[in-house]
């Protein structure tokens, strides 16, 4: 057997130490100033941010839930309004459709894991006012075969960009591709900060100006409440933070490119699982691997045999799609996305790994299908 090496899914200790004492520094600056809330470091960050997916406008938020929730009410959605969306994600998808007073409709997947076209074509209805796809794991859905559907019927794109920040579809990048595009810097994110934390893009400047006021009780830039608003503004010390990692966050991507690229040399022969699209496969697609979800045979065993080899995995979302999650109230059957779930799996993938724990992981996948070593 050799030795056990301990792979764990995501090092969370890692978030911090790997820049412990600039973290420290930044907080220590943050602190003196006195620089809570709303204050320039947030400023700087959102208009960084905002220059380096090609968006106009970035609006910092509590977290991408919210993001997403307050997305929606800028654009208009309310009561007797239906949102597509993928049942493929996270429920806060579902939920920020839910919490608008909309009626959030699930559809299937695809084979890349993403929202299905036709699967939306099939759901629209007079009620239909806005698609929101999710540019899961890294990658950006086709939007040109999307937005064709929305121009055609007439619908608003938001998309829940959450896992996708720098990912792109021909060049453009994730969340700039609808009327407005949410990301998360949750820790376990691509960039992520040290706690919640979530941004809204925009290229309108009307979205903009309400998002802004939405986020802070519905107060303009006076500070007289204009609308009925809400808490959710992305606290200062974590905009610093943030904008600090913005400035290497291209090593981050590199880094995660290289794992896809090391695991699919490893794993390309294993007939048993389907791999992600490998870097570069795909010259419309630019991924930057967020997750590695595979789909494998005799997953729950696989699982298993990799856990007590020391490797963390995870099922995304608890193991269910949304519509699975009969207490919301969905009463729904999507075949492809259900039987998908009982063959997902994500396997380890950030920047805390080395090559040996690639290397490690992979061969212990070989191992349990009776493969040999690489």
């Amino acid at each position: 057997m050799g030795e056990i090496r301990n792979v764990p899914f995501f090092n969370y200790p890692y978030v911090f130490t790997s820049n412990e004492e600039k973290f420290l520094s930044i907080i220590r600056d943050v602190g003196r100033r006195g620089a809570f809330i709303l204050q320039k470091d947030l400023e700087e960050f959102e208009n960084n941010i905002a220059k380096y997916v090609g968006a106009k406008y970035a609006v910092g938020v509590g977290n991408a839930t919210d993001g997403l929730h307050l997305a929606l009410r800028a654009a208009g959605i309310g009561p007797g309004d239906e949102v597509i969306f993928c049942s493929h994600t996270m429920v806060a998808t579902a939920s920020a459709i839910y919490f608008t007073g909309a009626t959030p409709i699930p559809v299937e997947c695809g084979r890349d894991h993403l929202i299905d076209h036709q699967s939306v074509e099939k759901a629209i209805t007079s009620r239909t006012k806005a698609i929101m796809p999710t540019q899961l794991n890294g990658r950006t859905a086709n939007m040109d075969e999307l937005q064709s559907i929305a121009d055609k019927n007439n619908l608003i794109i938001v998309e829940d960009a959450a896992q996708a920040l720098g990912s792109k579809f021909k060049g453009r990048c994730a969340g700039t591709f609808g009327l407005a595009g949410v990301v998360s810097f949750y820790p376990a994110k691509t960039l992520g900060c040290l706690g919640d934390g979530g941004v809204v893009f925009t290229n309108d400047e009307k979205i903009y100006k309400k998002l802004r006021m939405l986020r802070d009780h519905g107060r303009d830039e006076t500070g007289e409440v204009i609308i009925w608003g809400f808490n959710s503004r992305l606290d200062n010390i974590q905009a610093a933070i943030l904008n600090y990692k913005l400035s290497f966050y291209e090593q981050e991507i590199s880094r995660r490119r290289e794992i896809a690229g090391l695991y699919q040399s490893l794993l390309g022969d294993v007939k048993e699982i389907g791999l992600p699209p490998a870097p570069n496969s795909d010259p419309e697609h630019f991924d930057i691997y967020q997750n590695y979800e595979i789909e494998a045979e005799r997953r729950d065993e696989l699982k298993e045999y990799l856990s007590k080899n020391g490797i963390g995995t995870i099922i995304q979302w608890g193991g269910k799609a949304v519509h699975q999650w009969e207490k919301l109230g969905f009463n729904v059957k999507l075949p492809f996305t259900e039987k998908m779930f009982q063959r997902c799996l994500l396997l380890p993938m950030n920047t805390s790994l080395t090559d040996d724990d690639v290397y490690y992981v992979a061969n212990k996948i070989r191992e349990f299908y009776g493969y040999g070593s690489k």
